[in-house]
């Protein structure tokens, strides 16, 4: 009879386990149930399901980084969701869901130029809390990338990898001592060099009314101290910084030591007349040093050199490209993915995206890393390292298409003739300070 008593109350108990399981705040109504192996589990032992999402990767990078985490973390399960490859439509896919307040995505990768414009629509988190927590130092980082995810005080993404303007030349024509360091330098020895080995023009860079007209001004804009805006978001176009970096910029577009239709050129053309022998001197991205040196197309294989674009007055400045990744704000799992975005654009993950993407790490360390160097013997020119410690982000802004369409039509008239580089410079603060509501 004590046996039976004791068997009910054993039964009561259990009932009232199970009903008071189901009503606390751990059961979410919204997700699937767990395998009741994980039920009786702490809430960080318990498997989450998170969503990256970012533009199709070619390379394994992704891939390794992904299962390299889940190895450390197996509470934690990665689905890799492809977005479009097209950054346009990327970023509209993003807006699409985002604006829904979807929950689906936990993990994005963003443009260097997005993260403003996210922050101030609300679809990212702020990491800062995150970060000190964890104790993270920022001052690893690559300091150009890292201010690119900066608006209003905040942090809205860690830098995973960069792309910086570099300056390339023929090692066969120009003597390393003879290696521009300035402007007024490259001019020099652009019109010394040209007809060289065949060449046609002493320099070529992106000029065409495009985003690359954009990274070129910011370039010669920065070199000189100047910028489109500043820091605190203010328009800071119209100074004699800027004016005397883009009159430069002015100077050399109509100099006769670039094609005669150099506002023509993109990347595209920009690499063809490199890899052609047409040029001594050559403006563009990390991506061009593997492509000089390809032996199914260039002609100058071997010949290629690479040093920081040159100086004005107040030293090298190189446009920032790259990506970074951020948490979304209707993530239902903000603090697993914060550990997933603090692996992946951490020490660890970039080494394995260096290594098996091929991409330049944010860390500056990293580049002192033997694996990494002998993946990337690129990383290993002092040139190369140089030049990415000179990036400077583009113009941070919420609005940041409508704030290059501003500077490319203005740029692009000032290069044409069609006005002065102070008209330019007067129009572009007019219509930055309308747009930005200043």
């Amino acid at each position: 009879m004590k046996k039976s008593k004791k068997a009910k109350l054993l039964a009561v108990f259990a009932t009232l386990s199970l009903a008071l399981a189901a009503c606390s705040s751990d059961s979410a109504s919204t997700t699937k149930e767990k395998p009741s192996s994980d039920k009786n589990k702490p809430a960080t032992e318990q498997k989450v399901n998170l969503v990256y999402a970012r533009g199709k990767d070619v390379t394994q990078g992704t891939v390794k980084m992904v299962e390299a985490f889940e190895k450390n973390h197996p509470n934690i399960h990665v689905d890799f969701r492809e977005m479009p490859s097209d950054t346009g439509q990327q970023h509209d896919a993003y807006v699409t869901a985002f604006n829904a307040k979807s929950s689906d995505i936990d993990v994005i990768d963003m443009d260097v130029i997005w993260p403003a414009e996210f922050a101030q629509a609300g679809y990212v988190l702020p990491l800062d809390r995150f970060i000190q927590q964890d104790g993270i130092d920022l001052s690893e980082y690559n300091q150009g990338a890292l201010g690119a995810a900066q608006f209003n005080g905040k942090q809205w993404a860690l830098p995973k990898f960069v792309d910086a303007g570099l300056l390339y030349y023929r090692k066969d024509l120009v003597k390393p001592n003879e290696v521009p360091k300035t402007w007024d330098d490259l001019l020099k020895q652009a019109k010394a060099k040209k007809g060289q080995g065949n060449t046609k023009f002493g320099y070529v860079f992106q000029s065409k009314q495009y985003e690359g007209l954009v990274c070129n001004a910011v370039e010669f804009v920065g070199s000189y101290g100047g910028a489109f805006i500043d820091k605190d978001g203010k328009v800071a176009i119209n100074s004699p910084q800027a004016i005397k970096g883009l009159k430069k910029m002015v100077e050399i577009a109509k100099s006769n030591v670039v094609p005669g239709n150099v506002t023509t050129f993109t990347e595209i053309e920009s690499d063809q007349a490199f890899i052609e022998g047409q040029t001594v001197f050559l403006r563009n991205w990390p991506y061009e040093y593997a492509s000089a040196n390809d032996q199914t197309k260039s002609k100058i294989v071997g010949k290629v050199g690479v040093a920081p674009l040159p100086a004005g007055d107040k030293g090298s400045a190189a446009a920032l490209g790259g990506w970074m990744a951020g948490i979304n704000k209707y993530s239902k799992h903000p603090k697993e993915a914060w550990e997933f975005l603090k692996f992946m654009a951490g020490a660890e993950g970039q080494k394995i995206d260096a290594i098996y993407g091929g991409h330049a790490p944010t860390i500056t360390k990293l580049y002192q890393d033997p694996e990494i160097l002998k993946a990337n013997p690129t990383f290993a020119e002092k040139g190369f390292v140089d030049g990415l410690s000179a990036a400077i982000s583009r113009p941070v802004a919420p609005n940041y298409p409508e704030i290059s369409e501003i500077i490319q039509v203005n740029v692009s008239k000032a290069i044409a003739g069609e006005q002065t580089v102070e008209q330019a410079v007067q129009k572009m603060e007019k219509e930055m300070k309308e747009k930005l509501g200043q």
